[in-house]
């Protein structure tokens, strides 16, 4: 398999921690989505970064297709239950989505700031989507309450999940003070920040 991405998003990090955690074998090719000599559209018509070439050289996009499937590739280190417990699997996903929304809100407001020159940035529209980054942080919180991991006493996906989303804020916007905020988001991150797969894939 081959892993298209970049070093910076926490989407593709995602996929990666999986990999390292599911200890499956992969090359990993950089590219740069914004460039203009980009060829990432050969391999993924929505032009965006993970994208997985199979050994077949067929492509799986969108990182949430890409870590669902990984999971079934081997018995290792499982992150998702079986198709039979549904509303577990369920839960796991809302995880993910949730995490996934803060980070698409927060997305928006970095390619706001630095894609779009200065004259044409609308501060309604990231004070928009920085509500939903607060407001998701929030819920993030709430939900995790006292446990260990986010669905209890076992690390899963939406850990991996949440962990890519705490980190990339950190990277992208310091100001944001989740730590301060969320003790119990802080508590998590610290010790999601031990593991190997965390550490190889901190964002740069």
């Amino acid at each position: 398999m081959k892993l298209i991405g970049s070093l910076a998003s926490p989407y593709v990090r995602k996929v990666r921690i999986v990999l390292a955690e599911k200890k499956l074998d992969y090359v990993y090719e950089l590219e740069n989505v914004w460039v203009p000599e980009t060829k990432i559209q050969l391999a993924n018509p929505l032009g965006k970064v993970p994208c997985l070439i199979m050994e077949d050289g067929s492509a799986l996009f969108d990182s949430r297709v890409i870590v669902e499937y990984l999971d079934t590739l081997t018995p290792v280190c499982k992150l998702l239950p079986p198709n039979g417990n549904s509303r577990q699997r369920a839960d796991i996903k809302c995880w993910e989505a949730l995490a996934d929304g803060v980070l698409d809100a927060g997305v928006l407001v970095r390619l706001e700031r630095t894609q779009r020159p200065p004259e044409q940035q609308s501060e309604a529209w990231v004070e928009r989507q920085m509500s939903k980054v607060r407001l998701g942080l929030a819920a993030l919180s709430q939900r995790l309450g006292e446990a260990a991991y986010c669905t209890g006493i076992h690390y899963t996906l939406a850990d991996v999940a949440v962990g890519c989303a705490l980190g990339w804020l950190s990277f992208r916007f310091p100001e944001i003070d989740w730590r301060g905020d969320y003790a119990n988001l802080a508590k998590l991150y610290d010790k999601l920040a031990e593991r190997a797969s965390f550490k190889d894939t901190v964002p740069q």
